[in-house]
C-alpha cells in the first residue's frame, strides 16, 4: 500500500510517499481501507520529529481517518462498516491515517452517523471535533444568542473557522480574531458579523477588568489574547479554550472569575472519551452541520502532503487540507 511516511536517518528527518506492507490485525482491531483523512497542524510537527507529537520512527502521520472496514476482529465491527476515527494516540506514536490501509483498535472507532458522508466527516475532522465540544460547553453552561456577542480567536484557522459557521447557523453573533487581513472576505461569508485584526486586539492592558462585550469565547491560540479577552466576558459568561499557537502560559488575574462569575473550560478532543465523541459526531451530523462546507476545504492527493505541510509550518495555510485515497 502507498502511504506517508516519516524517517528518522542519520539524526534528520525524511518524509515522503512510499510502498510499506498493508498491516496485519490482531484481536480487538480492525483494518480501515481509509477514504479521506485530514491534514493538521500537528501531523506537520510529527513530519519533521518533533518529539512532542511523535518518537517512534518510521512513522505514518495523520491524526484522523474516514473509511470502511475491510477486516474485521472486533465484535464491535464488521467488513463494510463506515467509521471515523479521531485522536487518541492515531498518528501520533500508532501510525496514522495518511495511509490506504490503517491498523486501529476498536476501542479508538466510532461509526458514522448517517446524516453525514465520508467526505464530509474529514472536513470536520479533528478540527470540527474540537469546535463541536467548544460550542457544546457554551450552550450547556447556559450561553443563549439573545446574551450577547460570542468571541472567536484564531477566525483562520481549522477549528476558528468551523466554530465561526457552526456559530452563525445557531443563530449567534460572531466577532472573530484573525492575523490575516485578506482573510476578512472569507471570515464574513462563514458567517462572521465583524473580524478584528489580532494586532489591535493583542495588546497588554494593564487594568485587571475591561468593558463587558461578550456572552462567550472560543479561544484556539492561549497567551495575551486569551487574557484580554477574559478581562471583556460579560457576567456569567463562559469562555472555552482548546489551543497554545499565540502561548501555553496563561498571565491573567481573578478579577473575571469572582466578580463576573466566568467560567473558563478546557477542550481536549485527543482523550475524550468516546462516548463523548459520538454524541459530538451526531451533533454535527444534525444541528451543528453547516452548508458552507465547501468553502472550509481543499483536497489533495497523498502525493500533495509534503508541499501543504511545508505551507502549514509557515503559517501560509487557513483551509481545511483533505485528503483523498
Amino acid at each position: 500500500m502507498k502511504a506517508y511516511v516519516v524517517e528518522k536517518i542519520n539524526d534528520k528527518f525524511i518524509s515522503g510517499v512510499k510502498e510499506v506492507d498493508i498491516p496485519i490485525i490482531n484481536n480487538n482491531e480492525v483494518l480501515i481501507k481509509t477514504a479521506y483523512s485530514s491534514l493538521n497542524f500537528k501531523d506537520a510537527l510529527s513530519s519533521i520529529g518533533n518529539k512532542g507529537v511523535t518518537q517512534n520512527f518510521p512513522h505514518i502521520t495523520g491524526i484522523d481517518l474516514a473509511g470502511i472496514i475491510e477486516e474485521s476482529k472486533s465484535e464491535l465491527f464488521k467488513k463494510g462498516d463506515k467509521v471515523i476515527v479521531t485522536g487518541y494516540d492515531l498518528g501520533m506514536n500508532t501510525n496514522g491515517g495518511h495511509s490506504q490501509f490503517v491498523k486501529v483498535q476498536d476501542k479508538w472507532i466510532i461509526k458514522k452517523p448517517k446524516n453525514l458522508s465520508l467526505k464530509e466527516s474529514m472536513i470536520y475532522g479533528t478540527a470540527g471535533l474540537t469546535a463541536a465540544l467548544s460550542i457544546n460547553e457554551l450552550l450547556k453552561n447556559g450561553v443563549k444568542k439573545e446574551d450577547g456577542d460570542i468571541l472567536v480567536t484564531g477566525a483562520s484557522g481549522g477549528v476558528g473557522s468551523i466554530s465561526i459557521a457552526v456559530l452563525s447557523k445557531l443563530g449567534f453573533n460572531v466577532i472573530a480574531i484573525s492575523g490575516k487581513e485578506d482573510k476578512i472576505p472569507y471570515l464574513k461569508s462563514l458567517g462572521a458579523n465583524e473580524v478584528i485584526l489580532r494586532n489591535t486586539f493583542d495588546k497588554v492592558d494593564k487594568r485587571p477588568l475591561l468593558k463587558e462585550k461578550f456572552a462567550g469565547i472560543i479561544d484556539t491560540v492561549g497567551g495575551n489574547i486569551l487574557n484580554e479577552a477574559l478581562k471583556s466576558i460579560k457576567y456569567n459568561g463562559v469562555a472555552t479554550c482548546c489551543g497554545l499557537v499565540s502561548s501555553y502560559e496563561l498571565h491573567t488575574n481573578v478579577f473575571p472569575f469572582i466578580l463576573r462569575a466566568i467560567r473558563l473550560i478546557g477542550i481536549d478532543s485527543v482523550e475524550a472519551k468516546l462516548e463523548k465523541k459520538d454524541l459530538m459526531w451526531n451533533q454535527i451530523s444534525n444541528e451543528f452541520k453547516i452548508k458552507s462546507l465547501d468553502t472550509l476545504t481543499k483536497q489533495i492527493s497523498l502525493n500533495e502532503i509534503k508541499e501543504t505541510y511545508e505551507n502549514i509550518l509557515l503559517g501560509k495555510i487557513s483551509s481545511r487540507y483533505i485528503v483523498k485515497f
